[in-house]
């Protein structure tokens, strides 16, 4: 349960910093896409980049992580 606390509160952080977070579509088609999003946040190896991108971020950014497993998801969230 912590590994996906984490991750959750990792997602979330990520989709605020970038200002994806007020663009997520509503609808089943986007239900599926976050949660195939969580599963991938889950999955990552790349957890101690992430946090670090985040800390290094602090005022927002204009995209996601490079790298992020989530990263064009998140981008199309920023196109809407």
């Amino acid at each position: 349960m912590d590994r996906l606390n984490e991750r959750a509160e990792l997602m979330g952080r990520m989709l605020d910093t970038i200002g994806a977070m007020k663009n997520i579509p509503a609808g089943i088609q986007s239900d599926a896409a976050m949660r195939s999003a969580a599963i991938r946040c889950i999955n990552c190896g790349n957890t101690e980049a992430c946090k670090k991108w985040l800390q290094d971020h602090p005022d927002g950014a204009t995209s996601p992580m490079k790298g992020c497993p989530n990263e064009d998801l998140f981008k199309s969230w920023l196109e809407d």
